[in-house]
């Protein structure tokens, strides 16, 4: 959470972020048009929000569950909405808080992307648990 929080300061800004990856898009493609420079610096940026959230979703889901060595816990879809909850408010919180950075803008679309990522981590999460609870299954032997 503090690396997110110093993340929407001043430093982070797109105008700051924007300074990094355009001269490198420019570089790596010198014939791409200043809109799909600026497009591109979008999408990094978002899928920024997506992976920091993601992460967070990840972390406060370990927290929460307090997991021990082989004593494996079953899936709680509680604990799932109660993360994406925090995450929703954690969002919020650091939406609110560039309201006041002069360099970024609050956006509420940033609060449901955050929350997003979380929730997307969380489905993965589960979808690799069913997986992994398939395969460890013993197959039944059929006969010729």
């Amino acid at each position: 959470m503090a690396v997110i929080f110093s993340a929407s300061s001043d430093r982070m800004s797109s105008q700051h972020s924007s300074r990094i990856i355009g001269p490198l898009l420019r570089w790596l493609l010198p014939h791409l048009s200043d809109e799909s420079v600026e497009s591109i610096v979008f999408f990094v940026r978002k899928c920024a929000h997506l992976t920091e959230y993601a992460i967070l979703g990840l972390l406060l889901w370990r927290a929460l569950r307090k997991p021990v060595r082989k004593d494996p816990k079953p899936w709680e879809w509680r604990t799932a909405f109660r993360v994406t909850f925090l995450v929703l408010l954690y969002a919020a919180s650091d939406e609110f808080h560039q309201a006041f950075v002069p360099s970024r803008q609050a956006s509420v679309w940033d609060v449901l992307l955050d929350t997003a990522g979380a929730a997307f981590a969380l489905l993965l999460l589960w979808s690799i648990g069913r997986i992994r609870r398939r395969q460890s299954q013993p197959q039944p032997v059929s006969d010729p």
